[in-house]
Formats: structure tokens, sequence, C-alpha cells
């Protein structure tokens, strides 16, 4: 069974929606990084959407969008999943090796269809993604495994690292 491109990003772009709602209440966040040399979260959250964008549209054959210019995170994700959401499935159904064509930091970059998706924009829309939960967890966030992929569900405190507490199986 094939799950579609754009219903990987739908799915992982709603999850991020969520966690943004937790950290409402925490605006610095927004311009928390890791390390020095490294995007922001906001900038982060902002790479992740781009990459679903810069993913879905050559396999669709279609002109890479954004929506970098809405006045929130949050808009800019309704807006990305609502134009995923809207691609008709057929459009993904082109011949596996056409080359999708993409700038990496200073290379340009021509690869075949599948390994476009699964070799290059997937792992970077999950390390922008990824890097962006680190990021809102090392500030404290009230956010967890659950949050970031949407089935892991651990009992309130529950902690890996505190001694006694029952492990999960």
């Amino acid at each position: 069974m094939t799950i579609s491109a754009p219903h990987v990003f739908c799915r992982s772009l709603r999850q991020l929606s969520a966690m943004l709602d937790k950290l409402a209440s925490q605006p610095q966040i927004l311009t928390a990084r890791l390390h020095p040399e490294m995007l922001p979260f906001a900038s982060q959250v902002n790479a992740a959407i781009s990459f679903s964008l810069r993913g879905c549209c050559p396999l669709a054959g279609l002109e890479v969008v954004s929506f970098s210019d809405a006045s929130t995170l949050q808009e800019q994700i309704a807006q990305t999943i609502a134009y995923l959401a809207a691609i008709p499935a057929q459009r993904f159904d082109g011949r596996p090796d056409r080359l999708c064509l993409d700038r990496a930091g200073f290379a340009d970059i021509a690869l075949p269809a599948d390994e476009f998706l699964h070799l290059y924009i997937l792992p970077n829309f999950y390390f922008h993604f990824s890097m962006a939960y680190a990021i809102a967890r090392s500030c404290g966030a009230p956010i967890g495994k659950g949050d970031f992929d949407g089935y892991h569900l651990y009992a309130p405190g529950f902690s890996f690292e505190k001694p006694g507490l029952a492990q999960p199986v």
C-alpha cells in the first residue's frame, strides 16, 4: 500500500500545528535556537513547511508555491495543508524516473522522482520538523513524542530517566 506524499506532509503539518497551539503562551520559543549557528524555531518551522511544498509541487508537475507571506505560522501551515490536499492524486502518477529539480544550499540538484522524495525531501522535512521539536523541548515546552508523531502516549509525568516507573512495552 502506498501513502501519498501530500497525505504524509499534511499529517505531519497538523502535528506541527498542534504543537504550535501548545506553545502559544511561550512566544520566546519563536526565536530560540539549539546552537548560535542554527536556524531559530520559527525558521525551522518555515523550512519544514517549505520542504513539503518543494517536494509535492514538482512531483505533481506544478510550480513551487509559498505561503511564507502569511501573517502567522499557523496560517502558513493551514494554507499549505489546504493547497496540498487540493492537488488531485493523479497529478502524482508521473514516471518515477522523471527528474525533479531543487536547490540544496548552494547546490543545484536534479533527482529522479523517487529519490527526490525519499532521499532528499522527506529527510529535510523531518530534519527541520525535528529541530523545531528539539528547540521547543529544550525550552521546556509541554510537548512529548506523541505530539511529534501522533501515536505515542505516556502517562502524565512519565520519564524514561526516573527509576522505578513502569516502562512501556
